[in-house]
């Protein structure tokens, strides 16, 4: 079972969207051995929702996120999941601030996955309009396709 953990600033648009995305692309593929989950490094939101904008454009690519609650990124989160993957460079360092020696391995920025978009950030939508959401999506669908075949290659 590999554990892979998404990881934005609030944990309401762009890490709870990457979640419901590879959970679909999981579900298509018949791929049962992944634990998937989604955190923020920010407190700001525990227990809510994902952003009724970041709900309704998975929804337009057939993905609901709408059962998912915000939560903030832990120590013990560092140690129990094999991936923990960023959505940008800010958080990747936040998440490697947090992380003992031993765990600085797992933490990778998203579309490092991406042949598109590589060595690029997901940008934050929270602060734009819908169309922004849009264009997350579509950058995090891409680097969870090529995530996935990453790890059926391992």
């Amino acid at each position: 079972m590999k554990r892979i953990l998404f990881v934005c600033l609030g944990n309401i648009c762009r890490s709870p969207t990457a979640e419901g995305v590879m959970r679909q692309l999981s579900r298509e593929g018949n791929i049962d051995e992944l634990h998937i989950d989604s955190a923020g490094t920010g407190n700001w939101h525990i227990g809510s929702s994902p952003d009724r904008r970041a709900m309704l454009a998975a929804r337009r690519h057939g993905i609901d996120i709408s059962p998912l609650k915000a939560r903030q990124v832990t120590r013990a989160d560092l140690e129990h999941f094999d991936l923990v993957i960023a959505m940008d460079r800010n958080n990747r360092h936040d998440l490697l601030q947090m992380a003992d020696h031993h765990q600085r391995h797992k933490v990778r920025l998203l579309l490092d996955y991406s042949p598109t978009y590589r060595e690029q950030d997901v940008p934050d939508p929270y602060y734009g309009g819908e169309h922004g959401f849009d264009i997350a999506l579509d950058m995090i669908e891409d680097a969870c396709r090529h995530l996935l075949k990453t790890l059926a290659g391992q």
